[in-house]
């Protein structure tokens, strides 16, 4: 079984401990495997092994953005999240799967990918970078964390995102690539809780899931 639960906007750092949280809880194996999806508030993230020079706005910027700025445990560098982007925090056990985190990561770009086709966008990898691509411009970033084999952190889906606000950063180190997201390619907003139901149901398929439980994870951590 799969436990789902929809977050809407909520902060940064709120869901990070979240997360951990969970990690806990899924270790002792008192929670099912959990998938949180949501979007955040202007945000941006530096995993583990970023360069803080990719962060080229200034303080001015981040202020007059309103723009939150963290350091994270995460693989990968730096990146964007704010409203229109559809972020997703699966903490699952890979050890009733497979314990293999290259597998899980290519899986997870199956998934965006598998869903950006039901719109008619095909897109694809890159063999040298992680994410979803749509020609030479990233729609999907992905940077994860694995704790005997529990997964946190996950991936963001560009839907309706305001691309302007990756102008102050040099999105994951990648100078010489763009990013793009649906509503650009299509021409037209997307509603964000259709997106969520066909990634719900996409994460489940491919990851062998038969059942999902749509649950109040606040009660769950409480």
């Amino acid at each position: 079984m799969l436990f789902y639960s929809d977050l809407g906007l909520v902060s940064y750092q709120e869901t990070w401990d979240l997360q951990k949280t969970l990690l806990t809880q899924r270790l002792e194996g008192t929670i099912e495997d959990t998938l949180l999806l949501l979007e955040h508030p202007n945000t941006y993230t530096l995993g583990k092994t970023a360069d803080r020079a990719n962060l080229v706005g200034s303080d001015e910027y981040l202020a007059e953005k309103h723009i939150d700025v963290f350091e994270i445990d995460r693989g990968g560098d730096i990146t964007y999240h704010g409203p229109g982007q559809l972020v997703g925090y699966p903490i699952i056990n890979l050890q009733n799967w497979k314990p293999d985190t290259h597998l899980y990561l290519r899986t997870i770009e199956e998934m965006i990918i598998n869903v950006l086709r039901q719109y008619g966008v095909e897109s694809g990898r890159k063999p040298e970078y992680t994410g979803v691509w749509v020609g030479e411009a990233k729609i999907a970033a992905i940077g994860i964390k694995i704790s005997r084999w529990i997964t946190m952190h996950g991936f963001a889906f560009n839907i309706n995102t305001d691309l302007d606000l990756f102008n102050g950063i040099i999105p994951c180190g990648i100078k010489d690539k763009e990013v793009t997201s649906l509503a650009k390619l299509l021409g037209r907003e997307v509603p964000i809780q259709e997106i969520k139901m066909k990634i719900k149901t996409e994460f489940a398929h491919l990851f062998g899931f038969d059942e999902i439980k749509d649950v109040n994870v606040h009660q769950m951590v409480i």
